[in-house]
């Protein structure tokens, strides 16, 4: 036995692709590449390969298209970036408002929601001028009505639901390697228990 197998044993627990769901600032994309590093897999973010692809940053999007034009967009890419593998996912906020969105989610990975209270997500998101849907009118009345309406739908389609709270990037990614490869031991455990029974 070398030193290494157990942290072998540890990824060989965790789902191939993992995608990470949950409001503007919830800490998706930070959280998302910490966690990609810690197993290994290759990290995307949602709103950086339309930004990529577009060569316009999302703001310009939704001032030439609308909301509309840039969810059309992002379906598109969430369609092709849902079927790559072993990779760790950032999506958009608003990715889960279609229902094609969420079904294509939950088949082709494990879905964790990274939930975080409204003050918490105000105050990372005070700064960032990236957010077209925080830039008029009163943010903290805007981050309530997207998380009331978001919050089903994050849920509905989550197989882990994570507080963020004040964590740090590092101790949320580790929490969520220990979270991920539990509840695969566990589904393991059910699963051999069905077919021996």
């Amino acid at each position: 036995m070398n030193g290494r197998s157990e942290p072998n044993r540890q990824l060989e627990d965790v789902p191939a692709n993992i995608f990470l769901v949950g409001l503007m600032g919830a800490g998706k994309t930070s959280v998302g590449r910490a966690l990609a590093k810690r197993l290994h897999k290759t990290f995307y973010d949602t709103d950086q390969e339309i930004e990529r692809a577009t060569g316009v940053k999302i703001p310009v999007i939704f001032e030439i298209e609308g909301e509309a034009g840039f969810r059309a967009r992002e379906a598109r890419m969430l369609a092709e970036l849902v079927r790559r593998k072993n990779i760790v996912l950032a999506t958009g906020g608003g990715a889960v408002l279609s229902e094609e969105n969420r079904r294509l989610l939950t088949e082709h990975g494990t879905v964790i929601y990274l939930h975080a209270a409204v003050p918490d997500l105000r105050q990372r998101t005070r700064h960032d001028k990236n957010r077209p849907l925080l830039q008029s009118g009163d943010p903290v009345a805007k981050l309530q009505a997207l998380l009331a309406q978001r919050d089903p739908l994050y849920r509905e389609i989550a197989d882990l639901v994570i507080d963020t709270g004040d964590q740090s990037v590092g101790k949320l990614a580790h929490r969520l390697e220990q979270r991920l490869a539990q509840r695969r031991r566990e589904s393991g455990k059910a699963g051999s228990a069905l077919s021996s029974g």
